[in-house]
């Protein structure tokens, strides 16, 4: 049983380790590490996982996404820009050796991707803070 928890606590830190860096890095998505990151901490650790959530990186990624609430326009076009950036170089590669069959389903699984960010998980949001309009004397 312990065992178990070490593999769970090494994934979740695995996942907030490339999470925080697809937070700053353009190309790698930090979306589906701080899942990993949230549902491993979870598994290992109620410490751990209580921790997570509240840290910046959980509540600018993920919290309103795993609230049901969705996702801020500027992280589901990022998740499309690196998805469809790294399914493109596949794509890339098995044109060039006449696989068109499955740069079909590729293209497929893009198209499917897409769709799903843009019609399938609903658009949060945030509400603004409520700042008082200062008065001109």
């Amino acid at each position: 049983m312990k065992i178990k928890k070490i593999i769970w606590l090494i994934l979740g830190f695995l996942g907030l380790g490339l999470g925080a860096v697809g937070a700053v890095v353009p190309m790698l998505p930090a979306f589906p590490f701080l899942m990993l990151a949230l549902f491993s901490f979870g598994k290992s650790s109620e410490k751990l996982h209580k921790w997570f959530i509240g840290t910046k990186l959980y509540k600018n990624n993920l919290e309103s996404f795993v609230k049901g609430q969705g996702m801020t326009w500027h992280t589901k076009i990022k998740i499309m820009i690196t998805v469809t950036l790294l399914m493109g170089f596949g794509f890339f590669m098995m044109f060039r050796k006449d696989l068109y069959i499955p740069c079909a389903i590729l293209g497929g699984i893009w198209l499917f991707h897409i769709l799903y960010f843009v019609f399938g998980v609903k658009k949060y949001i945030p509400k603004a803070e409520h700042k008082p309009i200062p008065s001109k004397q």
